[in-house]
């Protein structure tokens, strides 16, 4: 049995609502709203909000963050 320790985690919100969240335990883990996949894990925050925004359609507005 393995278990995974998050230590925080954040959810962006676009203009019509949650559009991903991101996952901190190993690394920062970026997973797009509807999907059970992760599209990837990335060495800092910054670097993983860039990556959530890049899997958003073109032209979306930087989401909001929110610690939770």
């Amino acid at each position: 049995m393995s278990t995974t320790k998050t230590l925080a985690l954040w959810v962006a919100y676009g203009t019509n609502g949650v559009v991903g969240s991101i996952r901190h335990d190993d690394g920062y883990t970026v997973v797009m709203a509807g999907s059970d996949a992760a599209v990837g894990t990335y060495p800092s925050l910054a670097s993983a909000k860039g990556a959530l925004h890049a899997h958003m359609t073109p032209g979306s507005s930087w989401p909001m963050f929110r610690e939770h």
